[in-house]
């Protein structure tokens, strides 16, 4: 046998080996805890309803860990381990489905998906585009611009996916190899950092706010509300992604030449603004103004959301008809959203967050740690935490319950779920730490290699959790959610 196919019968074994060996770690793990749940005493022990809550949290944290299992049929088994043990209603799941946040976010993808298909979101980026006459001014105006679609185009992998074109338009028009590694460095990086500005930029955040609401920890923030919190630190970061990717990718030369031509995919289109174009944006200005004034005229964000959508989603006015638009919808995300729901209230209600608050404080209560040191290691652990889940309403599922809370007697808990949910943007370290990052850096020849990436990331990590931390410190508290119990 030649030593070729020696190799890769060691390798296949040996993978074989550590799939075993990964499989009773996680076996392990589980019987500790469960273990652990049926030997607490007395006042100490938990209900049937929390123990069964928490084995189930902690499978679906090693399935998506450890496992590396697709997050979705995860967190559906949970969800229905939990209904079938008894542990929450058997409509549980039905109602979680019907939730106005799960309305939102399916109202919003068919709003993104009539935009894609239109090709508005791509003719607007190179008309604007087309005024810059430099590298740098190309760079500045495409951060301006993708922080922008984050008010209309729900998930990070939808907006990689409509700017995509975008980024090829302009490596065709540059032609140059360091500049397109620097712009493909760019795009999904501020796709990732700027979609904590809008309360629709990534699922997390709808996790975020139904955890806010189910606490009580103060009032759930509107589409305003969390434009006013995550605006400046979706600005902060991607100005800062600009910044280093500009000192690390490209020298100054680079930065100040001039633009011999404009985008050849925007030469082909350059067209004056059509009617239905004109009908499209007005009826997307008018969406973001009702969001923005809810608490005015109390209508919710789910139902204008459907408003919207369904006069967008129709020949008349964007010549997208709707069975069209609803192909643009990412079910298994919106199937993830209301199984962690399900998961999330649980844990609240059978006592199991409670009994993991006092626990943690137990632990930590003779250090007595200031809430700015909290503050600190949680956007540390969740800026890291991507290493491990590489879905990011996954990582906001999992961050939540295990971290947000348990913490939240030495820290406001709002402000801690805030942390954690914005700290879960940080993910492009690897190729295959999230969607647009592999978008762009897939293909015949990407535009980056994995070593350009951890080089980014390294030099990106310390201004990103220092960025978090001082809104956390010094911007919520102002805006009204503070750090500091009262």
């Amino acid at each position: 046998m030649s030593s070729t196919a020696l190799n890769i019968l060691s390798n296949g074994v040996t993978a074989k080996r550590s799939r075993v060996l990964v499989i009773l770690f996680a076996l392990c793990l589980i019987l500790a805890t469960a273990a652990l749940l049926l030997w607490s005493p007395g006042e100490a022990a938990l209900s049937r309803e929390a123990m069964l809550t928490l084995l189930v949290f902690t499978g679906t944290l090693l399935g998506w860990t450890v496992l590396r299992l697709p997050e979705t049929p995860v967190a559906l088994a949970g969800a229905l381990a939990l209904i079938l043990g008894g542990a929450v209603e058997e409509d549980a799941l039905a109602d979680a489905l019907g939730h106005d946040i799960t309305w939102l976010l399916i109202a919003a993808f068919v709003i993104g998906g009539v935009l894609r298909r239109t090709g508005l979101t791509e003719r607007l980026a190179f008309a604007l585009l087309a005024r810059c006459g430099s590298v740098g001014g190309v760079f500045l105006a495409c951060t301006g611009i993708i922080l922008a679609t984050a008010y209309v185009i729900p998930s990070t992998s939808a907006r990689a996916a409509v700017l995509l074109p975008v980024f090829l338009g302009l490596s065709e028009t540059i032609d140059q190899p360091r500049v397109t590694r620097a712009l493909g460095l760019l795009f999904p990086s501020v796709i990732l950092f700027s979609a904590c500005a809008s309360l629709l930029g990534a699922g997390a955040h709808l996790v975020a706010v139904d955890y806010i609401d189910a606490l009580d920890a103060g009032p759930e923030p509107s589409f305003a509300t969390w434009a006013a919190l995550g605006l400046p630190f979706a600005l902060g970061c991607s100005a800062l992604a600009c910044l280093v990717i500009r000192l690390l990718f490209l020298s100054g030369p680079e930065w100040s030449s001039p633009l011999s031509r404009r985008p050849a995919a925007e030469a082909r289109r350059d067209k004056a603004t059509t009617r239905r174009d004109r009908v499209v944006l007005v009826v997307l200005c008018v969406t973001v103004a009702f969001w923005c004034t809810s608490s005015w005229h109390g209508i919710g964000a789910a139902t204008i959301a459907l408003v919207a959508a369904l006069l967008l989603a129709s020949p008349g006015t964007s010549g997208v008809s709707f069975q069209e638009a609803l192909k643009g919808i990412e079910w298994g995300l919106v199937v993830f959203l209301a199984a962690s729901m399900v998961i999330g209230e649980a844990l609240l209600d059978s006592g199991a967050a409670e009994w993991l608050v006092e626990g943690t404080c137990s632990v930590l209560s003779a250090t007595s740690p200031s809430p700015a040191f909290i503050a600190l290691a949680v956007a540390i652990l969740s800026a890291l935490a991507h290493l491990l889940v590489v879905s990011r309403t996954a990582r906001a599922g999992v961050l939540i319950p295990a971290l947000a809370l348990p913490l939240g007697s030495f820290a406001e808990p709002a402000a801690l779920i805030l942390i954690v949910t914005m700290g879960s943007g940080f993910c492009q370290t690897l190729l295959v730490s999230a969607k647009p990052v592999t978008l762009f850096g897939a293909g015949d020849a990407p535009p980056f290699a994995q070593t350009d990436l951890l080089r980014l990331s390294l030099w990106l990590l310390p201004g990103f959790v220092l960025l978090l931390t001082g809104c956390a410190l010094v911007l919520w508290p102002w805006l009204g959610v503070p750090l500091v119990r009262g």
